[in-house]
């Protein structure tokens, strides 16, 4: 199996109900892969093009459903069922669904966390 162009990793990530936070997995995230994987089927881009995949949390919950484009290094947010289609034509274009893509300003609110603080100046290695 060649290796392809692109992939779009759609997170699926599925929390317990009552998490304030929500998940893709409950915003109807797996509907849209498989919906994304038949539409790049359809249009012929399966086979080299691009793949749809599954992922876990990439941490842009609060634009979920997510999709990161790889290796193009950029996230479609908020995506529905209805934008699947115009997801899929763009990519056989070679563009990219611009409504849909997270601005750098949305990644502010990453929900992994702060940073850890920097370890002392004369903390061993790894520590």
């Amino acid at each position: 199996m060649p290796q392809r162009k692109r992939y779009l990793f759609v997170c699926v990530n599925r929390r317990p109900d009552g998490v304030p936070k929500g998940s893709c997995a409950q915003r109807g995230a797996e509907g849209i892969h498989a919906q994304l994987k038949a539409a790049l089927a359809e249009r012929g881009l399966a086979k080299v093009e691009a793949r749809a995949c599954t992922a876990s949390c990439l941490d842009v919950c609060w634009a979920g459903p997510v999709i990161a484009v790889e290796p193009d290094g950029y996230f479609y947010g908020r995506v529905t069922a209805a934008d699947v289609p115009e997801i899929a034509d763009a990519l056989a274009a070679g563009c990219r669904v611009e409504r849909l893509v997270l601005p750098p300003e949305d990644f502010t609110e990453a929900t992994a966390g702060p940073p850890l603080p920097a370890p002392p100046r004369n903390a061993p290695p790894g520590a």
